[in-house]
């Protein structure tokens, strides 16, 4: 067990809480272990925190925008140490987790540039003096990650964040610890001042006492059952900022259109990239009825059951990893057996591969008729609708109380202004993968999929707070008093 797992003030601490082990899912090996952050050390990481904020927010932006850029030379510098770290705590094949070391790197000048164009300086004049907007950071916020992009995705509030001029206290998943630790050293090494960066390593219960700490805000990405209990804390508190990024129950319409094999390859990607443990992935595949949809479903249940599926490091490359434990297979397998008992018709089952670890194979089931339950199950389970007309696809699509991503595959411009307009959701995707998305656009769902403020591009929105000020060196007297009032003032020597 390691001694130091807890970043507070440019120190490594010994968490005073249980201990507790990150496991690599396609083993079950653990690979990390350590004590989790109790509330004492929550609240020593929130005053180092505190004690660094007014520095750090008054440096000139030149020279934060210095230090991240300092950091994203020494991810690149570790990036295949990273990369196979990401891959051995979350299950991701080697070659997905490289990427999501590249898209930290590229998030800082993605950053530094939607802070010069969403939140810098912005002047105006008016008679006798000026108008002028300019963002003030919030002061000390908090970021709890996830466990599928355990790098990528905290730092998509972490980065604009910090460049904002806010400090930081970052909890990862309790599935991706060894991955904080390695950020959190990187961190260090590009040479950031004591206190900006704090990680706090464990479960729910020190993330429940992060968010009942002393913070100026909680940026949240992970499952609704747990934003929403963040959003309920926080209920009577306008003082402190709420960010959720959470999960989504997400429709892919396919209507009929000519390049069926690029079609096909979009369909994989939507559903079962990841292990289908990506908030955008698709879960609801809605296709038309006949012999066109027939001969969709025999292919892609054919594709599916070809995915090779293995060890992140394995050669050659899987594309398929597992899922993040055991008991994400157990919930897994569940959902696919009450789909069932409601009528659902397997297509393809999705079966546990290997004893004691996470590989499971992909699941589809046709569910056109019956009524499911509205909920993410997080992992490759494809429920499929059947329609006959492309306004029940809309209906069908829109039967949510999600609203992260939503996409149509079809020939029909008109089609897809349609559904660009009657679709609720965050992400709106035409003839691309559903799990497609760029970080220099916005990201973010409504509903029970979030609460309006979409990171990636448009994190710098919620990392800081417009402030206005009306401006002129010296007071004026206006030329005319307002009605009723008068100034007779008497001038001393």
């Amino acid at each position: 067990m390691s001694e130091q797992t807890h970043l507070i003030d440019g120190q490594w601490w010994r968490g005073h809480g249980e201990p507790f082990a990150s496991r690599n899912p396609a083993s079950g090996e653990v690979i990390w272990q350590g004590c989790a952050a109790t509330a004492v050390d929550v609240a020593e990481a929130v005053a180092a925190a505190r004690a660094a904020s007014y520095d750090w927010a008054n440096r000139e932006l030149g020279e934060r925008i210095a230090l991240l850029r300092r950091f994203g030379e020494q991810v690149a510098g570790a990036k295949e140490t990273l990369a196979l770290v990401i891959a051995r705590e979350s299950g991701k094949p080697l070659w997905e987790s490289r990427t999501e070391v590249a898209a930290i790197v590229a998030k800082i000048d993605i950053s530094i540039r939607a802070q010069l164009q969403r939140s810098g300086q912005h002047e105006s004049d008016i008679s006798g003096g000026r108008v002028v907007t300019r963002q003030r950071p919030h002061g000390v916020l908090a970021v709890i990650g996830p466990f599928n992009f355990p790098g990528h995705l905290p730092h998509s509030h972490i980065i604009p964040a910090m460049l904002a001029g806010n400090t930081l206290v970052f909890k990862p998943s309790q599935h991706g610890a060894m991955t904080g630790e390695e950020i959190a050293r990187l961190w260090q090494q590009a040479g950031l001042p004591d206190g900006v960066f704090n990680l706090l390593q464990g479960g729910p219960e020190t993330g429940q006492a992060l968010v009942a700490a002393d913070v100026d805000g909680v940026l949240f990405t992970g499952s609704t059952a747990t934003g929403e209990t963040i959003h309920r804390q926080f209920g009577g508190r306008p003082d402190k900022l709420l960010v959720l990024e959470m999960s989504g129950n997400n429709p892919l319409i396919v209507e009929r259109l000519a390049d069926r094999e690029a079609l096909l390859h979009g369909l994989l990607l939507s559903s079962f990239i990841s292990a289908g443990q990506r908030c955008n992935c698709a879960r609801r595949l809605l296709l038309p009825s006949g012999r066109w949809g027939d001969g969709l479903v025999a292919e892609l249940v054919s594709a599916s059951a070809q995915l090779r599926i293995g060890d992140a490091e394995a050669e050659p490359q899987p594309f398929m990893g597992p899922l993040i434990s055991v008991a994400a297979v157990a919930r897994l397998a569940a959902a696919q057996q009450q789909l069932a008992d409601l009528g659902g018709r397997v297509l393809l089952p999705l079966r546990p591969l290997v004893t004691g670890t996470g590989f499971v194979s992909p699941g589809i089931i046709d569910m056109s008729g019956r009524q499911a339950p509205d909920e993410e199950f997080f992992g490759p389970l494809l429920q499929v609708y059947r329609y006959d007309s492309f306004d029940e696809a809309l209906a069908l699509a829109n039967a949510t109380r999600f609203g992260l991503s939503a996409g149509l595959y079809s020939d029909n411009c008109n089609h897809y202004q349609q559904f660009y307009r009657q679709a609720r959701a965050g992400i709106i995707n035409w003839n691309r993968p559903l799990t497609g998305a760029s970080s220099s656009a916005p990201f973010g769902g409504v509903g029970a999929s979030g609460n309006f403020r979409p990171s990636a591009f448009y994190a710098t929105d919620y990392c800081g707070y417009p402030v206005a000020s009306m401006e002129r060196p010296v007071p004026m007297l206006p030329s005319q008093l307002e009605p009723g009032l008068s100034l007779n003032l008497e001038l001393t020597p």
